[in-house]
């Protein structure tokens, strides 16, 4: 195996494990949070027991998270050495407020973890609201970073050298707030819907109903709602890129021929030889519209590109064409859940509708996996968009392949370790004592 082939191997493969560990650990707060509110403003035991539940749940992803983005940033010096060391001095700033968000989560989750009792339950609250806002910050941070590598700003690139380097214009780089509002909106979607459907799953179990119902309308409001106002983001994400990376935009509906009108695809299956995308379902103007505003707009084609600057088509596509697809099927879903929740209670007594969403559990991060596929792939064979090739940062350390399989096992260990607890949890509280106010 090349480097090049085993370093992206390794990347890819350590990225799909921590943004799960990452999207939870910054989300799981706040349901945590709302429900310490309920218990604080009711005096329901009820939510007191979610309460602990949650926060121990919180702490478990804080440290996965904390140890697979830790061997992540390692990662990045030892595949990507040519990288780092230029990338380095400009998105440093980035990856420094994160670390700074990090100790700010960590402290406050201290201060929750152990403050009952100790503390004003005022004070204990609000920090938890803390451990919330500074995972969410967090997350930003590390995406303005990648929003970097997708929109490089902030030096001057004169014969292979960064000059006059601006962390400030790095760190609010052109790609930053579109890829933010996209991936926070994606982590509440696919955290709350998976929350939802364990509680859903035990609710079919008929195990402790009463707390699992409160913590399943928690976990989906925050979910349903996120999902709804996805779209909006994603329209403004697909007219970015549309303006900065035409080819990514191209390589994710497959569309070969430069032209206007440009029809929006549905499904398909692509043939890279042939240049062309059969069995698909065109909707007409639509993608001229949605990436410029304008049914008549023209969107260039894969085939005006240069062929060593066209990222994987069929990946990029398959991986949007499920991105969307899910996306929809989940606001479909949100929309349904309100739908129920204010006109129709009485469906909430039917096994149908908590089949229904623990269906739907797992959708939401199978989504974001499948965005940040069309992200990274889309990029290719960029690094650094436009700057530097990703052949050109890998590490030319033989061997590399060696690294992989070590990550493998402790990203298997994690997973493992965390798929123990959290059964130990959902056992520990459906063998407790049954509460009510």
């Amino acid at each position: 195996m090349e480097n090049i082939d085993a370093a992206r191997l390794q990347m890819a493969f350590t990225l799909i494990f921590h943004i799960v560990f990452a999207c939870i650990g910054m989300v799981m707060p706040f349901f945590m949070i709302v429900s310490h509110k309920k218990w604080l403003n009711t005096g329901n035991p009820v939510y007191l027991k979610l309460t602990k539940v949650w926060q121990k749940g919180v702490a478990i992803f804080f440290v996965t998270g904390a140890v697979s983005g830790t061997a992540l940033s390692f990662e990045l010096g030892l595949l990507w050495p040519e990288f780092m060391e230029h990338a380095g001095p400009i998105i440093g700033m980035p990856f420094s407020l994160e670390g700074a968000a990090f100790f700010v989560e960590a402290i406050a989750l201290g201060f929750y973890l152990y403050g009952w009792d100790k503390i004003s339950p005022k004070f204990h609250w609000f920090t938890g609201v803390i451990v919330g806002i500074a995972g969410v910050a967090s997350g930003i941070l590390v995406v303005s970073a990648n929003g970097w590598m997708n929109a490089p700003s902030g030096f001057d690139y004169v014969d292979g050298q960064f000059l006059n380097i601006d962390p400030v214009k790095a760190l609010l780089n052109p790609a930053w707030f579109t890829q933010a509002l996209h991936m926070v909106l994606a982590a509440f979607t696919a955290t709350g819907f998976a929350v939802a459907g364990i509680h859903a799953f035990q609710i079919l179990k008929n195990k402790q109903t009463e707390i699992h119902k409160k913590a399943f309308k928690i976990a989906i409001t925050f979910g349903a709602i996120a999902a709804i106002l996805q779209p909006i983001s994603g329209d403004i994400s697909a007219k970015d890129v549309a303006q900065r990376q035409p080819v990514k935009l191209a390589a994710m509906e497959a569309h070969y021929e430069t032209s206007k009108g440009v029809p929006l695809y549905i499904g398909g299956i692509v043939d890279q030889e042939k240049k062309e995308v059969k069995y698909k379902i065109e909707i007409p103007k639509a993608l001229s519209f949605l990436a410029f505003g304008d049914f008549d707009a023209e969107v260039k084609g894969l085939n005006d590109f240069p062929e060593d600057e066209i990222p994987n088509v069929a990946i990029v596509h398959y991986a949007f064409q499920i991105m969307v697809g899910l996306g929809g099927l989940l606001l479909m879903a949100g929309v349904f859940f309100f739908f129920v929740n204010n006109k129709k209670k009485e469906w909430l007594d039917k096994k149908l509708f908590w089949k229904l969403f623990a269906f739907l559990a797992p959708a939401g991060f199978i989504a974001l996996e499948a965005g940040w596929i069309v992200t990274e792939v889309g990029r290719q064979p960029w690094i650094i968009h436009k700057i530097m090739r990703t052949k050109d940062a890998v590490t030319p350390i033989p061997g590399i392949q060696y690294s992989f399989y070590l990550y493998v096992f402790l990203y298997s260990i994690l997973t493992v370790t965390v798929a123990w607890l959290l059964n130990r949890q959902i056992k520990s509280l459906n063998n407790s004592p049954k509460l009510s106010v």
